[in-house]
């Protein structure tokens, strides 16, 4: 999956945004606000492409011990809850990034307030 394919997979969802509210180099993607994946767009330009999305910490673990060159505990997040997607290898295939992705959107959307929850159906 190149990067734009994945962009657009996360605009495709509802109440997405994207935004810079680091700094220039990481796109993040937010619903209602809450972030759910982040790009480094340096590591792109580098062809390190990576993806970090939140998980839950028991996928989190699984993923890591069945992946350990490309699923790595977030880098610069919660290790406990995040992981980095390396993503220039062919190891996932799109249906499995997008698959990783819609988890980590679905994840951050349980956690929302009931109201926010419901304007999402």
């Amino acid at each position: 999956m190149d990067i734009e394919q994945i962009r657009d997979f996360c605009l495709s969802h509802k109440e997405v945004t994207e935004s810079f509210p680091f700094d220039k180099d990481v796109l993040v993607f937010k619903v209602f606000d809450k972030i759910f994946a982040l790009i480094p767009l340096s590591n792109w330009e580098k062809g390190e492409q990576s993806l970090n999305l939140k998980c839950d910490p028991g996928v989190a673990a699984e993923l890591r011990e069945k992946y350990p060159q490309t699923v790595l505990p977030g880098y610069h997040m919660n290790k406990k809850h995040w992981n980095t997607l390396m993503l220039q290898t062919s190891e996932f295939s799109e249906k499995k990034v997008k698959h990783f992705i819609l988890h980590s959107y679905k994840l951050v959307v349980s956690k929302l307030p009931k109201s926010k929850r419901e304007s999402l159906k």
